[in-house]
């Protein structure tokens, strides 16, 4: 109902913003299905299997901070369709790889503009929205997550119905470049938030031309490296998992693609239902409660699926809530740095915090990929999971709650 007192600019913005970010999440997680068909095409490793995933994160944790840089300097929605057609372009050029290095390379360019387009996405979002709806709208933006990872696990299953698998990983990376239509929707409905032009204009005036280095100043060091350090918890249990759960289903599970498509579509539904409550509960609870409530809940749940001897009917029953807690605790982030960093410099610390928190989480698909060679996959994934979901506790401790906070020129 809250959508009804929002004007057509800001439901717009919701709509570009809720498809970048949704073909997004296809082009990056088509990815995680195809890594059983790579290790039998190309005979490559679950540790070269994990390097790649982890190289695309990495260098779209570089991408999210410069896209960030860019945003404050040159607008938000000039570099927002900058990153959709830039990681399409490279999305479809993986198609055409013969090795694990040269996918390596491709995914790692596409990378840059994965982690650039969140970053544009959700503060133009916080700042065109009323602050009693930003956490619900940056919330519902996110949700988009699990409708492209959704959409790419239907993609995944009609394709490899159809083609044999040799040519079919190749063609759901080539349809990886339709998103870059989108771009022809932004240049005609989408223009930047009143705040950002009041704040480009008062610099101008004052003749400060912006730093983006000042997230770094005494003022605002501590927020930057908790902030860093929340993201960085969230996004290492959540790569744990959702990188390396179809390669367990169906190597340590022995489900075929099919039963494996429909395990993940539970936890798909369950991810875009937790994002939707999770974006309310963020706005009702506040920031804080909100994360250390799913990060609990996650962890738990993490831990039951991948390390207690369930059978595979429990396991589909509790995909739901898996999914659920693992993607919802999401919904309040994109709101909450921008809450936390002043206007000025709003794009570079979001950019900044948000993607450390993916490089260093990133880590956790490369490790879990060499820690398999010595135990069971899930035991690795388990592990990790539960440490990164720890650090989100800890951090929201120690980081204020701004829920409700007025976004302006001025702070």
């Amino acid at each position: 109902m809250w959508l009804q007192e929002t004007k057509p600019q800001e439901r717009r913005t919701l709509v570009a913003a809720f498809a970048g970010y949704g073909v997004d999440a296809f082009d990056y997680m088509i990815y995680t299905f195809m890594i059983p068909t790579l290790i039998l095409v190309w005979g490559m490793t679950k540790t070269e299997a994990g390097y790649i995933a982890t190289g695309a994160l990495v260098t779209s944790a570089i991408g999210g901070w410069l896209a960030g840089i860019l945003a404050d300097r040159y607008g938000r929605v000039r570099i927002l369709q900058l990153t959709v057609l830039w990681f399409s372009f490279f999305t479809f050029l993986s198609g055409f790889t013969q090795s694990p290095e040269q996918l390596f390379v491709t995914r790692a360019l596409q990378g840059l503009g994965f982690g650039g387009e969140w970053s544009v996405g959700s503060v133009l979002i916080a700042e065109m929205i009323q602050a009693r709806h930003r956490g619900k709208a940056v919330g519902l933006v996110q949700s988009s997550w699990a409708v492209g990872w959704g959409v790419s696990a239907i993609a995944f299953w009609a394709v490899y119905a159809l083609l044999e698998p040799a040519l079919a990983w190749r063609v759901l990376f080539w349809i990886g470049v339709l998103p870059a239509l989108l771009i022809l929707y932004i240049r005609r409905n989408i223009s930047d938030p009143e705040v950002y032009h009041q704040t480009r204009a008062r610099m101008a005036q004052e003749g400060d031309k912006g730093n983006f280095l000042e997230i770094f100043s005494p003022q605002l060091l501590k927020t930057t490296i908790l902030a860093g350090l929340l993201a960085t918890g969230m996004q290492g249990g959540y790569y744990a998992v959702t990188t390396w759960l179809p390669t367990y289903l169906k190597m340590e599970r022995n489900l075929s693609v099919f039963n494996t498509s429909g395990y993940l579509l539970v936890l798909i539904l369950g991810s875009f239902v937790g994002y939707l409550t999770s974006a309310w509960l963020s706005d009702k609870l506040g920031r804080r409660r909100c994360f250390m409530l799913f990060a609990l809940c996650a962890g738990l749940l993490v831990i039951a699926y991948t390390q207690i001897p369930i059978t595979d009917g429990m396991m589909l029953v509790l995909g739901f809530p898996l999914g659920f807690f693992l993607s919802g605790i999401f919904s309040g982030m994109g709101a909450y740095l921008s809450e936390l960093f002043p206007s000025r410099v709003r794009g570079s610390g979001q950019g900044f915090c948000y993607n450390f928190g993916r490089a260093v989480g990133s880590i956790c698909p490369a490790l879990i990929g060499y820690m398999s060679t010595s135990m069971p996959l899930g035991i690795a994934i388990g592990y990790m999971a539960a440490g990164g979901y720890l650090l989100v506790i800890v951090a929201s401790l120690l980081l204020p709650e701004t829920g409700g906070l007025e976004l302006s020129s001025e702070d």
